[in-house]
């Protein structure tokens, strides 16, 4: 028993190289904090290489690979991949304030934000017309994924705590009708306004919104068919 527990020991001080192998985080801000901060950082890499094979794929003197250029500088915008700005809306979800939601006796899954919260507004942003949509500044594109995490909604990898600041470019009018008619948004409006549920909800009108363009990963993982008789 000593000579494994003192193995264990040796291998455990090798493979955490002087570090702690099981770090205890106590404030999950500052933990959501330093993932993202991360994530920020190789996000401003991967912007930085991919500005570098634009301008190597541009310094080909080949036809057909202008041609491909231009075929794909041709769905940068409706990919996402161009900066949008204009007017347009803002929508924040929040969780009920902490004090109520220790101290109530009602299920507290009511009272939190949950992804298909998000989802709710970001689909009937879509409906509405938007030409662009960002989910705590960052741009929402076709592939990106909405997902909870405990306390906390994981957005391209990237973990945000609430306040969740929704933000759509397009025609004033039609966001906020397509809001307005959407049952499920209705029902969260409802408990937004009953004090014993409290949870966040707040609209505004903006003159002008911009939306960045998308710098996350553009590779696609997808299934390929097996060819016939294997």
């Amino acid at each position: 028993m000593v000579l494994v527990c003192g193995g264990l020991c040796v291998v455990s001080a090798v493979n955490s190289h002087g570090t702690d192998l099981r770090p205890g985080y106590t404030d999950l801000a500052t933990l959501v904090g330093s993932e993202a901060s991360s994530y920020k950082k190789l996000e401003q890499e991967v912007a930085t290489l991919q500005k570098q094979v634009t301008a190597l794929t541009n310094a080909v003197p080949d036809r057909d690979v202008k041609k491909a250029q231009q075929r794909a500088d041709a769905v940068k915008a409706p990919a996402g991949l161009t900066a949008v700005t204009g007017p347009g809306v803002t929508v924040t979800l929040s969780d009920a304030p902490r004090d109520l939601i220790e101290n109530t006796t009602r299920n507290v899954n009511a009272m939190v934000v949950h992804q298909q919260d998000i989802q709710a507004v970001v689909n009937a942003l879509w409906n509405g017309g938007a030409t662009a949509v960002t989910i705590q500044g960052q741009r929402i594109i076709s592939t990106t994924g909405i997902k909870c995490s405990g306390s906390t909604v994981t957005l391209q990898g990237v973990p945000y705590p609430q306040p969740y600041v929704i933000r759509a470019v397009g025609d004033q009018d039609a966001l906020l009708s397509a809001l307005e008619d959407s049952h499920y948004l209705q029902i969260y409006r409802d408990q937004a306004s009953d004090p014993s549920i409290g949870i966040g909800w707040k609209l505004a009108v903006d003159s002008e919104v911009r939306a960045p363009a998308y710098r996350g990963l553009l590779d696609l993982n997808y299934a390929r068919p097996l060819p016939d008789g294997t």
